[in-house]
Order: structure tokens, then sequence, then C-alpha cells
């Protein structure tokens, strides 16, 4: 006969063992993957979302954001494009005058401090600055079209690091790869000159039209991003410890979750967009998960259903 008493110990028990699991297993960590805010972007060749790393790169981020906020990046151009390396935005934008539509430099705001920390890998973006100034990005940034850490590029090492403050998620990087392909033309930035990819123009006329332009940006905050089967927010774990985690979906529908221990990391801060899992019930909540670039579901329920994999299943959203 089975003691209730000793089920309800062992069970008691286990819970607490997963809430000290993610407490300490802390070793190894990943560079990115609490929720963050989302900047989407429209633009004439397609849209695309960029998770910003607000935690990790907080002067660079809020940079970001205030050059959004003013304005700055709306009509904005891609004036950049090196297939293999990078695309670059930021810099330049499209303003209307008494002759029409001209291509004019963004205004930028005080150069800012260097944040590297995360590598310069595919599919995350980062500042554009000055040779030899590693405290001189203002408003201009690159996505990396391949992974640029190492040789030849090196832009973990050269200039202090470029600083990775975002990345592209849900399925973004189909339309940055799609802009990488389009052909390029060296076009006039005034004291310069720079090759642009260009759109629906076989390149022997360009006009202001033809330029790859980021219409309307759109700024999201969320607890929780589901993006490439992994869902990954920040936790408040009950014991004042905030945690950084990733649960991989491992079915689909996405039913089913597993925690990946090694993207766990503890938090100097609690955000204010913050999960909670209560060990007394083994229930986790998720205020509001992004799943695509305009959709939001929200009140996520999870509940712990395995200990040796950390499994959770999705009871249910709004």
């Amino acid at each position: 006969m089975f003691d209730q008493n000793s089920i309800r110990l062992n069970i008691m028990n286990c819970k607490q063992k997963f809430k000290l699991a993610l407490a300490f297993t802390l070793l190894s960590l990943s560079p990115y993957s609490q929720a963050n805010p989302v900047a989407c972007f429209n633009t004439n060749a397609g849209e695309f979302c960029m998770e910003l790393f607000e935690t990790h790169t907080p002067i660079t981020t809020a940079n970001f954001l205030n050059y959004v906020n003013s304005g700055a990046y709306t009509n904005g151009i891609f004036h950049r494009s090196v297939p293999g390396f990078v695309i670059q935005g930021g810099g330049y934008k499209i303003n209307e005058s008494a002759s029409g539509k001209i291509l004019s430099a963004v205004n930028t705001f005080p150069p800012i401090t260097n944040e590297f920390k995360i590598s310069n890998t595919r599919g995350t973006v980062a500042m554009a600055k000055i040779g030899g100034n590693p405290n001189s990005a203002t408003s201009q940034w690159f996505i990396n079209l391949a992974d640029n850490s190492g040789p030849p590029s090196q832009l973990d090492t050269q200039n202090g690091g470029f600083t990775v403050f975002g990345r592209i998620i849900f399925g973004g990087m189909n339309t940055i790869d799609a802009i990488e392909d389009l052909p390029v033309s060296n076009i006039n930035l005034g004291s310069s000159r720079s090759p642009a990819p260009i759109i629906g123009s076989d390149g022997s006329a360009i006009t202001i039209e033809n330029l790859v332009t980021i219409n309307q940006v759109t700024v999201t905050s969320v607890a929780g991003i589901f993006s490439h089967d992994v869902l990954s927010f920040a936790v408040d774990i009950g014991t004042g410890t905030a945690l950084d985690v990733n649960l991989r979906s491992i079915n689909s529908p996405p039913l089913m979750f597993e925690l990946e221990p090694a993207s766990i990391k503890s938090l100097a801060n609690k955000p204010a967009n913050i999960a909670t899992y209560s060990s007394s019930s083994g229930q986790l909540h998720i205020p509001s998960v992004m799943i695509n670039s305009k959709t939001i579901v929200n009140n996520v329920t999870m509940q712990l259903i395995d200990l040796a994999t950390y499994r959770f299943q999705l009871i249910s959203y709004d």
C-alpha cells in the first residue's frame, strides 16, 4: 500500500529540486534568450522583426529606440549591401523637398559607449562605427549575413568589437536574404558612394523609388518570444531570483516544451515584463508571447509534467 504522505512529500521534493536546478544550472550560458522589445520593420522588399537585447546592451538598445521614436528610420534606406557579409542601414532617409523626394543623412545623436558582449554571427544586428574609434556608433546598424565573428572579418575583435544589440527573429532572415540577392548599384550619398541594393530596376536607370526603403517601424514589448521552435523569456522562480531561459518545442503543434539547460542565465535585474513559476503547483505563467510579427498570445499557462527532462505541457492561453 502506498503511503499518501510519502507520495506528497516526494512530489514536494521533486518540485524543490526543479526550483534549485533552475537557480544553479548556470555554467553553460546562452548569449541571448530572454524576451526583449521587438522592432518590426515594414519595407518595400518585405517585412522582418528583430529582438533588441535590452538586458545585455542597455545603452545601445536605448540609443536605437531613440532613433526609432524620433522617426529617423522611417523612410530610411539600406544604403550598403555586401553579399555574404552585411546589409547596412540607419544612415540615410528619404525626405520631401520643394523639388520632390531627396536622400538626406539622418540627424544623429551623440556617439555611444561600445558594449560588445555578443558574437557577430549570422542573423545578429550590430552597430556600425568609425574605424579606430570603438565609442563612435550613432545611428547606423547592420545585419550580419554570415558568421562574421572571426576571420576574415573579425568583427568580434577589431575596433573593440562591434556591439551586437539584436537578432532577426521569426522568418525575417528570408526577407534579409532576399535583399542580399538584389542587384547592387553605387549610389551618391553626397560625400561618398555606396553599394546599395536596388529593387525594381535592371540598374540602367536608378531613382529613389528603386532603393530598399523602410516604410514603418513598430516596437512591441512582450514577456516571451516564440521563434524557430524556441520559447524564450525571463522568469521569476519565487526566490528573489530572475532567470533567463529557453524552452524548446518538442512536438507539432507546440504543446510540449523542454527546458534547454544551456540557456539558463541569472539576471541581475528583474525585468518588468516577466514570467512566474510556482514551485507549489509546478505551473509556469507567461503574461504575453509574441509568435510572429502580427500575433501575440496572452496569459500562457504551462504545467511541469516531467522533472527528469524539465518538460512542460501547454495548458491554456488567451
